[in-house]
């Protein structure tokens, strides 16, 4: 057994539950971590159909509302860092409550600001009680699953894609009666995430969780001396660039209203949950995990591509836009998997040191797409978006040798 298959809180295997390790056949604590990453990240998507409103009705420039997912990426990529030290003083249930709690003001907060400087702020502060609640549900839903490492970020991506596809279509809905509906909204939702974690989540997985070795702040530094997981966060944020290019950027240049965008990223976020767990694992199985993750990061180098030659063509981009979520899908679950097995560390550890990696790539994009866009044409940010994209590609090929044992990790022991 590889010496990555290490959870962040001990559990005994036996046989019954290997053979009877079900996607569906899960703990109630999984269920309720599950249900709490759908709510969180509805955050991301109920946002997104109101962006060229909020630049419109607070005459905010297209690059500063970009800013929005600047602060919040640029918060979480730093934060990211120091969720492995509350986690393992706090516990994971804690952790997470802690984290729902965060969101929850910042985003009451927003709905309630008058200025977008006031908002980019507040982002930033949602950005926190995310990076709280991502990295440490991620290790949680791993650690407590009975199915195995693979099964159990299928399960975690799903949550992801759920999320992501059901928030446009609230946050189109409550954004064309307000801009401040969407922010409202996730306030709300935020408190029934927490009443369900509070009741669902066992109180002596919490207890168990705070028994592990205290982690320090230097940890998820100290684990990028591993060449593999380096290699991962920095692919993930040349990969998120175009990502967060696309997610912040497109809104802009569709032409549809509040009800248009979120239609169109509910179809992007739908692709994204399927293929999220139902086609990644097949491509793992029969291509390899390198292998698919460079054919869905060349394709969505190509969308991206396209995307900036016919900027002025509505229905390419629509189109292009539903199609990514599929690309996006598949990719998401095949590098999260190598990452949980890219390194003998802890995964909450290697989740916070890819995630500080991946969302510096986040932070950046969308208010240097802006910026591109006002300095030289709308097509700009998507054809450097794909400039981004495919230097990741190449990057991981140019380091296969210090990634190429995740395929060969016997995943879910």
């Amino acid at each position: 057994m590889s010496s990555t298959s290490q959870t962040v809180v001990p559990r005994t295997t036996s046989m019954s539950s290997i053979e009877e390790s079900n996607l569906l056949k899960q703990p109630k604590a999984v269920w309720a971590v599950f249900f709490a990453c759908i709510i969180a990240f509805m955050g991301l998507g109920l946002v997104d159909p109101i962006l060229p409103a909020i630049a419109n009705q607070l005459h905010a420039s297209h690059s500063e509302v970009t800013l929005l997912f600047t602060s919040y990426n640029a918060v979480m990529a730093v934060a990211m860092l120091i969720t492995g030290t509350i986690s393992s003083r706090l516990g994971i249930k804690w952790t997470l409550i802690a984290g729902i709690i965060i969101i929850a003001v910042f985003s009451a907060l927003g709905g309630y600001s008058n200025g977008i400087w006031t908002l980019v702020g507040l982002r930033g502060g949602w950005g926190l009680g995310n990076a709280l609640f991502v990295a440490t549900a991620l290790a949680a839903i791993v650690s407590l699953s009975n199915s195995g490492t693979a099964k159990a970020i299928i399960l975690y991506e799903a949550a992801i894609g759920l999320g992501i596809s059901v928030g446009p279509l609230l946050g189109g809905w409550l954004g064309a009666i307000s801009w401040r509906g969407p922010f409202l909204g996730v306030a709300t939702l935020m408190i029934v995430a927490f009443v369900g974690l509070l009741i669902l989540m066992p109180r002596t997985h919490q207890q168990q969780s705070t028994q592990q070795k205290k982690t320090s702040l230097l940890d998820p530094f100290r684990a990028l001396k591993y060449r593999s997981l380096l290699v991962f966060g920095i692919a993930a944020a040349l990969y998120n660039f175009g990502f967060f290019t696309l997610l912040a950027y497109a809104p802009f240049v569709m032409g549809l209203d509040e009800h248009g965008l979120g239609y169109v990223f509910l179809g992007w976020g739908i692709l994204l949950a399927i293929t999220s767990v139902v086609t990644a694992p097949k491509l793992q199985q029969r291509f390899g995990t390198i292998n698919s993750m460079g054919a869905m990061l060349t394709l969505f180098a190509l969308v991206l591509l396209a995307m900036g030659i016919w900027t002025s063509t509505q229905w390419v981009i629509i189109a292009a836009v539903i199609f990514a979520g599929a690309l996006l899908g598949n990719n998401n679950t095949l590098i999260t998997t190598a990452v949980m097995n890219s390194a003998p560390v802890e995964r909450s550890t290697a989740s916070a040191a890819y995630s500080f990696l991946r969302f510096i790539g986040g932070a950046i994009a969308p208010y240097t797409a802006g910026k591109l866009a006002e300095i030289y044409t709308p097509s700009t940010p998507f054809i450097v978006g794909a400039g981004f994209v495919l230097v990741s590609v190449i990057f991981i090929f140019m380091n296969r040798h210090h990634v190429k044992h995740v395929d060969d990790v016997e995943l879910g022991h």
